[in-house]
């Protein structure tokens, strides 16, 4: 789970041109795919495992390849970091809220749910607006039409209302947090040093929660842990250097093909057919996201 923004773009080194807009725009498609079969991947998995066991056995499996790529494109410095409390920090909000995301995708549809995990971006908008800086009438006015957009896909009051819906939008929640906590990570330490922390001390972290679920690995089950890994680092990695192949306005809107991978996957391998109103409340998320989106870069152009 994942709905990229540009609050952690700068930290990754951009230099665009006309040239690499394709290369980013793919490597961005790509990567969204490959974070999507993630989520499929845990939807499967969480049958038979808890989330804390899932969490702490993809980032035990992730964390030599998030090494590997925090040692080769930052050298010995990509692996220190002068802010290690605030890792830890960023461990437990990134745990709460893949925890609450697993949990959701688990009981509703993959497509409802990365729908309403999409309202992340405004609830950055709206977070930052309270603690960092102003934002306009026309940001708040799409973070309104957004939050419409999901009360059309939850429909509280109406007999098909789950309470367990809520779960994705606190995740959405949880995860703009993260976002905005990359503000107190030291500026000089890269995207790869973000990832290797954020798998470190995932894996560490869950450690101790997943000594009372753990349950045996099946046989069957142990390449898909495998897969798991392998897609969430991968798809990670691709996005992040879709940031640095091309302007963050240009990839970030490619952030929502998720939508389409989510409603295939969901469709292909669980028969799940998202109603008409779902669709309806994700194409309203999905406009909102991609105003505040275009808006954001537009107010930092004229900065």
């Amino acid at each position: 789970m994942r709905p990229t923004t540009q609050q952690e773009a700068p930290l990754a080194s951009q230099t665009p041109s006309r040239q690499n807009n394709l290369a980013g725009i793919m490597t961005m498609c790509g990567g969204v795919a490959a974070l999507c079969i993630n989520d499929a991947l845990a939807k499967s998995l969480m049958d038979h495992y808890s989330p804390f066991q899932i969490i702490f056995l993809r980032n035990i499996i992730a964390l030599p390849f998030a090494f590997l790529l925090a040692l080769k494109m930052g050298g010995y410095r990509g692996l220190r970091s002068t802010r290690v409390g605030v890792h830890f920090m960023r461990g437990v909000i990134w745990i709460a809220a893949t925890v609450m995301f697993f949990t959701s995708i688990h009981h509703l549809g993959l497509a409802e749910a990365t729908a309403l995990a999409f309202v992340a971006p405004l609830f950055i908008t709206a977070l930052s607006a309270i603690f960092i800086a102003r934002v306009g009438w026309r940001r708040w006015l799409a973070v309104s039409v957004g939050f419409l957009g999901v009360l059309v896909i939850v429909r509280p009051g109406a007999a098909t209302f789950e309470l367990i819906s809520l779960l994705p939008i606190a995740t959405a929640f949880t995860y703009a947090i993260l976002m905005l906590s990359a503000r107190f990570v030291d500026t000089r330490e890269t995207m790869w040093t973000l990832l290797l922390y954020l798998s470190l001390t995932s894996a560490i972290l869950t450690s101790i929660p997943v000594l009372f679920v753990w349950s045996p690995v099946r046989a069957e089950d142990i390449w898909l842990f495998l897969a798991i890994a392998l897609c969430g680092s991968l798809g990670m990695a691709m996005i992040t250097q879709a940031f640095r192949f091309a302007e963050a306005p240009t990839v970030a809107p490619f952030d929502y093909t998720a939508l389409i991978w989510a409603t295939a996957l969901g469709w292909l391998f669980w028969g799940e057919t998202p109603d008409m109103l779902t669709f309806v409340g994700a194409a309203i998320i999905t406009a909102s996201g991609l105003f505040v989106i275009f808006r954001e870069s537009k107010v930092a152009s004229e900065t």
